[in-house]
């Protein structure tokens, strides 16, 4: 472990020593050696007066900027872990024109020692206390140069464009036309995306009016936008918050799926090992008809799913009369897990095989990642990819869910 930081200049080489670390241990997102550098170089700890310094340069920690009435979290700083990330997604050169989508002042900093002098960034938050702060904040680390708008970023910030690349650090429900439409013709948006419950951060390059993934999107979880854009998704509480189903796309009679839920229920177990789990949630969302996201509280079923199950919502597969099938896991050795699912309900069993069937076909492609491309809406189906999966309608957007 990295020694108690003395100095901010020490508390940054421990992030990035830690960040590096990571990487080797569990294969996160390679680092290059330009972001480590502008790690090491921007003091974080600027940005976030308001925690310790130890708190400030921690690499998941993700230091809350504003709070609504009810003290929701609207706006954090990214945790520094992923912030990395995005930035080698951005691919960003010496010279680069960068809009960035979210305020928070510390990340248009690294972006602005990325681009340099003769690049140019500007930053647009909805908030005016998130941009105040920023701006205080840019000048007093030295980055009079970064632009500040206040401005709902739906619309992007025409005034500049083009740029060559829309860093967007909220999560984006659906991709308004703007942020296209102001890219270079060789852009790239990077941004975190909404893919039928599956949260993934994904550099989107553009090909004429449409957005092509490159190969390394990244589960990560943002807070939501605001304003124009902002879209309030909203669960189904089949038991009050203990057991709650997201993303349903059908009538959902929670009655008889509460009932299913404390009934008695299958395991199937197909003798499928449980690695990738990132890329295996979207590829069940990309397969999976009658497809939800179904959160369960620990120890809230007696022959529910606890455990592992309750960390996080988990996909699933819908069948009548309440039926659901539910995707589990057991240890099979030291960090080796199999996949199973379980069944509820009197068609559990049948959604159940559905569902193993969809484990199968992602067994034999080995985890490939999928392909993303995002289309403007009201785009003929003969003009889609030949090899697409799903398809997935948003008023401003076609997201189109492909596997190689």
């Amino acid at each position: 472990m990295p020694a108690t930081p003395t100095s901010p200049a020490q508390a940054r080489q421990n992030m990035v020593d830690t960040l590096l670390q990571l990487q080797k241990e569990w294969q996160m997102p390679e680092i290059s050696e330009r972001v480590a550098a502008v790690l090491r170089t921007v003091p974080r700890h600027v940005f976030v007066p308001e925690v310790s310094l130890e708190q400030a340069y921690a690499t998941d920690y993700a230091p809350p900027i504003r709070r609504a009435e009810d003290g929701l979290v609207t706006s954090s700083m990214s945790a520094v872990r992923v912030q990395a990330m995005m930035l080698d997604q951005a691919g960003l050169e010496p010279g680069m024109r960068v809009l960035e989508i979210g305020s928070g002042g510390y990340n248009a900093a690294l972006i602005a020692e990325l681009v340099g002098s003769a690049g140019e960034v500007t930053t647009i938050d909805i908030d005016a206390e998130v941009t105040g702060r920023a701006r205080r904040y840019l000048d007093e680390a030295g980055y009079q140069d970064v632009r500040v708008v206040t401005g709902d970023a739906e619309y992007g910030v025409a005034e500049f464009a083009p740029y060559d690349r829309v860093i967007v650090t909220v999560r984006a429900w659906d991709l308004p036309p703007a942020w296209v439409a102001q890219l270079t013709e060789t852009g790239r948006v990077v941004t975190p995306m909404r893919l039928r419950g599956v949260n993934r951060t994904v550099g989107l390059d553009r090909v004429g009016s449409h957005l092509v993934s490159r190969p390394d999107h990244h589960l990560t979880v943002f807070v939501p936008m605001q304003g124009a854009g902002a879209h309030e998704e909203r669960g189904i509480a089949v038991q009050g918050e203990e057991i709650v189903l997201y993303g349903a796309e059908e009538p959902v009679d929670v009655d008889a799926l509460r009932t299913a839920l404390h009934g008695p229920r299958k395991e199937f177990w197909p003798g499928i090992e449980f690695t990738r789990p990132d890329r295996l949630h979207l590829w069940i969302a990309g397969h999976a008809d009658r497809y939800a996201m179904l959160h369960v509280a620990e120890d809230v079923l007696e022959h529910g799913p606890a455990g592992p199950l309750a960390r996080q919502p988990v996909p699933v597969v819908l069948a009548d009369q309440g039926s659901v099938a539910v995707r589990a896991k057991r240890a099979l050795g030291e960090d080796r897990f199999e996949i199973g699912v379980f069944a509820y309900g009197p068609h559990g069993e049948r959604a159940a095989q559905d569902y193993i069937d969809v484990l199968r076909a992602w067994d034999q492609h080995e985890g490939s990642m999928a392909r993303i491309e995002v289309w403007p809406s009201g785009t003929p189906e003969a003009d889609l990819p030949t090899d697409r999966v799903r398809v997935l309608d948003k008023p401003h957007t076609r997201t189109v869910l492909a596997w190689p």
